[in-house]
């Protein structure tokens, strides 16, 4: 039996630019950026992926148990790409296919990792902030680049971190998942402080530079996993 998706927010999805950027504004005071987490048992990896030169959207979610992080669901959704590619605004673009897939599951997910920004974004209102707030389920932001912000070097060590600034403020941490390998980029999607993110991505994280469950959702999502592409 399908879980209940009971959104906590509304807005179109068919806007311009322009009208997205002040949905992100708007909704951006509604990030809990403190712990909200009760016993966590269940993990989702969220990915989105392009298929047919881009005019097909397909977004996958894979569930884990926590923590032994033995693979429990995966979901694939699809629907035409609606919005236009613009960099701080692909939540619009992506998010709708994401809604489409939570609600295949049969599990409901204590947390969410999501590949792409939290609030280390322009407007401090990434993919991981959107879903979280939308949905009012944890989540946290792994990415594999920088999109806003500067940082110092990160130690060669696993599990070294450091902090990413945007003046002032820190908006997330960039941190070795495994030695002398590239650094993922986290941040506070919702209702989680930057410590406890950077420990469940820890905790999710095994031999691979990614944690296991956005590797496996960009595995289904990029259809890297030997599934068929059709349906």
């Amino acid at each position: 039996m399908n879980i209940q998706l009971s959104l906590q927010h509304s807005h179109p999805w068919d806007v311009t630019p322009a009208e997205a950027r002040a949905i992100q504004n708007d909704l951006r005071p509604h990030v809990v950026r403190k712990n909200g987490l009760d016993s966590v048992e269940h993990v989702a990896g969220i990915d989105v992926g392009f298929e047919e030169a881009g005019t097909v959207t397909s977004a996958a979610v894979v569930i884990l148990s926590f923590p032994s992080l033995e693979l429990e669901e995966r979901v694939i959704a699809r629907r035409p790409t609606r919005f236009p590619y613009v960099p701080g605004l692909l939540s619009f673009r992506e998010v709708p296919t994401v809604l489409d897939a939570l609600t295949q599951l049969n599990v409901r997910p204590d947390l969410l990792l999501c590949d792409g920004q939290g609030i280390a974004h322009p407007r401090r209102f990434g993919i991981a902030s959107h879903i979280g707030v939308l949905t009012d389920w944890p989540s946290i932001g792994v990415a594999k680049s920088l999109l806003t912000g500067f940082h110092t070097e990160v130690p060669e060590a696993r599990g070294a971190w450091v902090p990413i600034k945007q003046r002032d403020e820190t908006i997330g941490a960039v941190l070795r998942t495994r030695v002398k390998v590239k650094p993922v980029y986290i941040s506070i999607g919702h209702k989680i402080s930057l410590d406890s993110a950077i420990s469940y991505v820890m905790r999710c994280t095994t031999r691979y530079r990614l944690p296991e469950t956005t590797r496996l959702a960009d595995r289904l999502a990029s259809r890297k996993d030997g599934t068929s592409r059709a349906g």
